[in-house]
């Protein structure tokens, strides 16, 4: 069965599969929800690595928002 990210905002599917996985798995699929989450919980995600954070601290700055504070 393919995989399947239609639910990611399009900023948020620039990020590699098992990022995706690992966000969908969370119900993370908008820049919104991503800014509910601590930073730190992120990166616990398996599949969220070093190169995940760029793409998705763009994401939340393009809309006005940030990571949860710690």
């Amino acid at each position: 069965m393919e995989f399947d990210d239609s639910r990611l905002a399009p900023a948020l599917a620039m990020l590699s599969k098992p990022a995706k996985r690992a966000l969908i798995q969370q119900g993370i699929c908008s820049e919104k929800d991503l800014a509910q989450r601590r930073r730190s919980e992120i990166a616990k995600l398996h599949g969220i690595g070093p190169a995940s954070f760029p793409v998705l601290e763009g994401a939340l700055k393009a809309a006005g928002l940030r990571f949860k504070p710690e």
